[in-house]
């Protein structure tokens, strides 16, 4: 009988070489980018997107380079101690990387970027799991947003709904959340179809480094 391609054995050595060389790679990519850029920022992230990263990516794509992740391994890179940093007083940035930060090289004046920042945010629709930051609640009656075909849909997703002369219609007032509540998979699709966006995307800049005055907090 053919062995199934599921069957595959994989082999953990190769595995573990990928990872190495991966990590490798990273580490030779951000000590280019210390000889390469003027400035470095330490950023943090509110409600992560990929679009909203896309568009700053777009911004800066010229002058400037981003890693996100990883981050024992960009520690690594910048130096975790003064006596392996790759530049002075690069470890202090290193000893910021914990939970979602990410590096920002950079060649632009360091007050356009701190101002760009400081403006930049991109509202999105929250996710299952996101805490909601404001009440929303549907009162009795039509909802006319909505097609008729839409109606199996909302009442499988807890709204009390019906259809009235074929227009979807609420028998009576609903709370979809509260401020505070931790979204169920049920209530964020709600939000999206009714396209509430209750969560914004922002870049924190928690800290600085450049070639000529070395490590700031921000």
């Amino acid at each position: 009988m053919p062995r199934s391609k599921r069957d595959r054995d994989v082999s953990l050595t190769k595995v573990k070489k990928k990872t190495r060389e991966f990590k490798n790679n990273l580490i030779e990519q951000i000590r280019q980018s210390v000889d390469n850029y003027a400035n470095i920022f330490v950023y943090g992230i509110e409600n992560m997107r990929g679009t909203g990263f896309v568009e700053i990516r777009q911004e800066y794509k010229k002058d400037s380079r981003f890693f996100f992740g990883k981050n024992n391994v960009m520690a690594l890179a910048l130096g975790k101690t003064e006596q392996d940093e790759a530049g002075k007083g690069l470890h202090k940035l290193s000893e910021l990387l914990k939970g979602q930060r990410g590096l920002m090289f950079t060649n632009r004046n360091t007050d356009e970027v701190i101002q760009f920042f400081h403006d930049f945010e991109a509202d999105d629709f929250a996710r299952s799991g996101q805490e909601a930051n404001e009440e929303v609640v549907l009162k009795q009656g039509p909802l006319s947003q909505f097609s008729h075909s839409i109606e199996p849909q909302l009442r499988s997703l807890g709204l009390p709904t019906k259809l009235e002369k074929g227009i979807v219609t609420l028998s009576e007032d609903f709370v979809v959340c509260r401020e505070g509540d931790k979204l169920t998979p049920e209530q964020a699709r709600i939000l999206k179809l009714l396209e509430m966006k209750l969560t914004t995307f922002r870049v924190n800049l928690v800290a600085r480094w450049s070639k000529e005055s070395g490590f700031k907090d921000l």
